[in-house]
């Protein structure tokens, strides 16, 4: 598992470790010797007001996130919670960088992000299905390179099917997909695709899918959208 050595550092040094059970699972020898307190999805803002109030107790405390907290992670709530109590008792809030999903299955895939993308999560739980819609349709007649977060779980099983459709709309059904599973983690597994078919691959909570532009593509396995260098 990828992990930056200020984000390592941090848990480390930590008190108190506070986060999603899955991701708790993810680090368990890491914080054997500290209180851990670990909550299930859609407990996000109980989680973090846990840990806050460890921090107005006087703890170090380590908020993780997978990836990157700031990219669909905890630091934005966070740093909300902390922000409704006055600065003289308000904790300290360091944000570490982390290595993002996005980057990670970039990486994995071969050099699809060279050039101009957008990163829309397929996940209607906090942002209405309209709105992630409208951001589809804007970036795919932009041409931008498009990653899709949360694509498809086991009660949202359709969107990432509209989201195809949109797609189709402004690019062919040639271009290529990939999709990467559990990305730096050690059950990582990739699928190459195309715009047409990758919605029949297996595709979960836990893949992240990257739709190339119109310059993009697959030579010896690699997915690369060109930056424009004249070779």
């Amino acid at each position: 598992m990828d992990m930056s050595r200020r984000a390592y550092d941090t848990i480390i040094e930590a008190e108190v470790v506070v986060g999603y059970d899955v991701y708790i699972d993810l680090i368990r020898e890491l914080i054997a010797d500290k209180k851990v307190i670990g909550t299930g999805m859609t407990q996000e803002i109980d989680r973090c007001q846990a840990a806050v109030e460890e921090a107005l107790a006087g703890k170090s405390v380590a908020i993780i996130s997978s990836g990157d907290a700031g990219i669909y992670g905890m630091a934005g709530l966070a740093l909300e919670l902390v922000m409704k109590y006055p600065t003289r008792v308000r904790p300290k809030v360091n944000i570490i960088p982390g290595i993002s999903a996005i980057c990670a299955a970039a990486a994995i895939l071969g050099a699809p992000l060279m050039h101009d993308f957008a990163v829309v999560s397929l996940s209607d739980l906090l942002t209405p299905w309209e709105i992630i819609a409208k951001r589809i349709e804007a970036a795919a007649s932009a041409d931008f390179v498009i990653a899709l977060y949360n694509p498809k779980s086991k009660r949202r099983t359709s969107q990432v099917e509209i989201a195809r459709d949109i797609m189709l709309k402004y690019r062919a059904g040639t271009i290529p997909v990939g999709i990467v599973h559990h990305a730096s983690r050690p059950n990582q597994s990739t699928v190459l695709s195309d715009l047409d078919g990758f919605t029949r691959e297996h595709i979960d909570m836990l893949s992240l899918v990257i739709v190339g532009n119109s310059q993009t593509y697959i030579r010896e396995g690699r997915m690369i959208t060109p930056r424009g260098y004249l070779l």
